[in-house]
């Protein structure tokens, strides 16, 4: 960051110095109108949005695009578009401040507020750190990895209390015996499995539900395999269920589970060419029971889910993954924090053009009203 303030520091005494010989090089008198205005604009917005419409990659990566718009915070033609920008309303807003009239208010915080936006935004993409860190329940953490593995320690750590993992009800399905394909192809016809739901059809055979276990164990007796219930670490869901085929030739009863990390997934065989099965469950909420420890002496118990960061010690920490081979009983949880010195001062850019929009309204009324007299 220093290093980003000595360039910003800089890049005002340049403009101040080119606004000072405005009236001895008449290319610096034309940066100020808007017959460079526009054209500039408009190109940050083309180039905004091909930001937006094509898929973005790190610059290290090598995708093969020649022209760069896959990779356009390191794009040549977009920098030097977003710098033009931010130098004419940096000189406009420079003159704006040296000519100050009060009714210039609303034109000063729009341009020197979406200048302080671009200006911030662009050299907070460099200064901005994004890393991972992986926590071990009853164990605190302090230690993170960048992209490239590089370990960096922190001024803050996490403890994980406890992971909570909410699943979608469990849904059955048919499948080929020898593909293990969905029969009824890419959209696969599946049965969500919930207290409402007592009986379904699936590609023609009419499935029963008789018994639901959200949290069981598999146990084999003599020439069958049977799910009881069973709280504990491991535990599965199970459905115990009826199949009719068709025509009502084959009825076949037996129980069906996703399985766990401790009890291997069940299939009910239909016949020779097809199954039943239960994918695995789909998450629905996950999140992590803290503590935080801040190198300041601040402490907090707190919960962190997707889309629901914890700010501490500069730093926003957000939910990002977790062990999936054990699932909802998974002891570890992943985080990425998030750390952006100048996202601050592009917040103050946006309130100043905000309150230059407010601006404008009330002076434009008072100029209706005084119209109108």
């Amino acid at each position: 960051m220093p290093l980003n303030i000595a360039i910003l520091a800089i890049y005002v005494f340049i403009l101040v110095t080119l606004y000072a010989l405005r009236q001895r090089i008449y290319f610096i008198r034309w940066a100020m109108s808007f017959y460079a205005a526009i054209p500039s604009f408009v190109a940050v917005v083309v180039m905004t949005l091909l930001m937006g419409l094509i898929r973005q990659v790190p610059a290290t990566v090598d995708n093969g695009d020649v022209l760069g718009f896959s990779k356009m915070l390191s794009c040549w033609p977009f920098v030097l578009v977003y710098w033009w920008a931010a130098t004419i309303l940096g000189l406009v807003s420079i003159r704006s401040i040296c000519n100050f009239r009060l009714k210039q208010i609303p034109f000063l915080c729009n341009h020197l507020g979406l200048f302080i936006v671009l200006v911030c935004g662009v050299l907070g993409s460099a200064d901005m750190s994004r890393i991972t860190m992986r926590a071990q329940a009853g164990q605190a953490e302090w230690r993170a990895a960048d992209a490239n593995g590089n370990v960096h320690e922190l001024p803050l750590a996490i403890e994980l209390k406890d992971f909570v993992l909410e699943e979608y009800p469990p849904k059955l399905m048919i499948i080929n015996n020898t593909t293990g394909e969905s029969i009824s192809g890419d959209n696969p016809n599946q049965m969500l499995v919930e207290d409402s739901v007592a009986v379904g059809e699936l590609d023609g055979w009419k499935i029963e539900v008789l018994e639901v276990l959200d949290m069981a164990a598999s146990m084999v007796e003599a020439d069958t395999i049977k799910f009881v219930e069973w709280h504990s670490v491991g535990a599965t869901s199970a459905v115990a269920v009826q199949a009719t085929s068709p025509d009502g030739s084959v009825v076949r009863k037996g129980w069906v589970s996703c399985g766990s990390f401790a009890f291997p997934y069940q299939s009910l065989k239909l016949n020779d060419e097809v199954s039943l099965v239960m994918p695995s469950r789909e998450p629905k909420r996950f999140a992590s029971n803290v503590k935080m420890y801040g190198q300041s002496g601040v402490q907090m118990d707190t919960t962190i889910e997707v889309n629901k960061p914890v700010e501490i010690e500069g730093w926003k920490v957000y939910q990002y993954s977790y062990d999936e081979f054990k699932g909802r009983w998974s002891d570890v949880s992943v985080f990425e924090l998030v750390a952006d010195p100048w996202l601050p001062y592009v917040y103050v850019g946006i309130f100043m053009m905000l309150l230059g929009a407010l601006f404008m309204f009330i002076f434009s009324d008072k100029n209706v009203r005084r119209a109108e007299k």
